[in-house]
């Protein structure tokens, strides 16, 4: 029968039409009823967790994938942390999301397939952090030679502990400080990062960190495994020293650590050098300095002995100087005696020219010259000739009197000074001056020469 354009009633039909919610609604119950719990092996894809705490993913294997999630309660309990590629059994229900109509895991619990997904999800996240650089041997620092004090984070109430105590008094005694954490665990990897970091701002921070756990299965070792606790140790300011499990237990703490002690006792002995062994090496060291030395004051006397035995006698050496002496001794009075004869005539001689009249007659001449030249003083005067018409050029910037036109060109500024004042003037473009009139014959007006001062006026 051909479809109407309106919805009938047709035979056969023994029930109402549902609506979409109705039949989404019917799926969702049937399907949480079939499955109620299950158990889903498969290896995780799209790993996600949400700002709101819930985490979202795919469980997938060869032939299919589902969607699945975990909700915020349930995801603070997993006791590793989930990453793509990691094969896990999930514990959950099976549920719809009518929304969407597509069906999904709610994972309540959530562990690794065995020993081998935990070794490969293992082997994955070392290359990750490897390919990072953290674990790299140039980053790694040297410890210090006698730390001061010692962090310590493990659990308060293991062995470890008094392991670590008992073999640091055996060697050298030093502070400890120890950061109480759980060391396996849910939450346990968190704890142990949080101490971690928390020593680089302790109110008296170590010098050293040991972070040790005792032996254990992988599982049990896992938290540090964990990246947050791969990049507090790598990140950590503080030298930092792993002892975690036995000789053959490798984590990946560490790689990341300054240095690996195969256990918490080793690492204490890795910490401080034996106290005993310094003293005995101090006094090995006194006692050698002690005879080196002693052997060498015993060579310098010796070679002080072969030296003085080479050298001459003292009167001979002394001799020749002590008879100088002598003669200069017996020649001092002497000389003495002619000196004080011959200053003593020359202050006779001197005394006789020391007479008053001759200095006021020496006075009186020489009074007589300078009464003369300071009547000289104003005929000789640079400006006398400028009431006559003369002008001298000098230089504006220093004053300098100027008698050449190369110099007054090069000065550029110029102070003419007249009888009755200065003109300034400049010499930037001047032509050059012409040539000079043929001297016009002058009649003498007087015939007295210059006379020059007296040059030994001050004689």
């Amino acid at each position: 029968m051909p479809a109407g354009l309106l919805a009938e009633g047709r035979q056969g039909d023994n029930s109402p039409p549902m609506s979409v919610g109705d039949l989404a609604s019917a799926v969702k119950r049937t399907v949480e009823d079939r499955f109620g719990r299950i158990r889903v092996r498969g290896e995780i894809s799209g790993w996600k967790r949400h700002s709101s705490g819930h985490c979202y993913f795919t469980l997938k294997d060869d032939s299919a994938c589902i969607d699945a999630v975990i909700w915020r309660g349930q995801a603070g309990n997993l006791a590793f942390r989930p990453e793509d590629g990691a094969e896990v059994i999930a514990t959950a229900k099976m549920t719809t999301y009518p929304a969407r109509s597509k069906y999904q895991l709610v994972v309540e619990r959530m562990e690794l397939a065995g020993e081998g997904a935990l070794m490969a999800l293992l082997e994955r996240r070392r290359k990750a952090l490897a390919a990072e650089g953290l674990f790299d041997s140039a980053r790694k620092r040297p410890l210090p030679f006698m730390p001061r004090v010692i962090g310590v984070v493990t659990s308060p109430t293991g062995a470890v502990i008094r392991d670590i105590l008992h073999r640091l008094e055996d060697r050298c005694p030093t502070h400890v400080i120890l950061w109480p954490v759980p060391v396996q665990g849910d939450g346990a990897a968190g704890k142990i990062a949080g101490a971690i970091r928390g020593f680089a701002t302790h109110a008296v921070r170590p010098d050293l960190i040991i972070v040790a756990r005792g032996g254990g299965s992988i599982e049990d070792l896992w938290a540090f495994n964990e990246e947050e606790v791969v990049r507090a140790a790598a990140e950590s300011p503080i030298p930092l020293i792993s002892a975690v499990g036995h000789e053959t237990d490798t984590t990946l703490i560490d790689h990341a650590s300054d240095l690996r002690a195969p256990t918490p006792t080793a690492a204490a002995e890795l910490a401080v050098p034996v106290r005993a062994e310094l003293l005995a090496l101090l006094d090995e060291l006194s006692a050698r300095k002690r005879r080196c030395l002693g052997k060498r004051a015993s060579d310098a006397r010796e070679r002080l002995a072969l030296t003085a035995g080479r050298w001459p006698a003292a009167d001979t050496l002394l001799g020749p100087k002590r008879q100088r002496l002598d003669d200069t001794a017996e020649r001092l009075p002497r000389g003495l005696a002619a000196r004080a004869h011959k200053a003593e005539a020359l202050m006779n001689l001197t005394a006789s020219r020391l007479r008053p009249d001759l200095l006021a007659q020496k006075l009186a001449r020489a009074s007589d010259r300078l009464a003369a030249s300071a009547k000289m003083l104003p005929l000789v005067h640079p400006d006398r000739p400028l009431g006559r018409g003369f002008v001298r050029v000098t230089a504006a910037a220093d004053g300098r009197t100027l008698t050449h036109a190369a110099d007054a060109r090069a000065a550029g500024s110029l102070l003419l000074r007249f009888g009755d004042g200065e003109l300034p003037v400049s010499a930037e473009g001047a032509a050059p001056p012409p040539a000079p009139p043929a001297p016009a014959k002058v009649e003498r007006t007087s015939k007295r020469a210059y006379v020059p001062p007296h040059p030994n006026l001050f004689d």
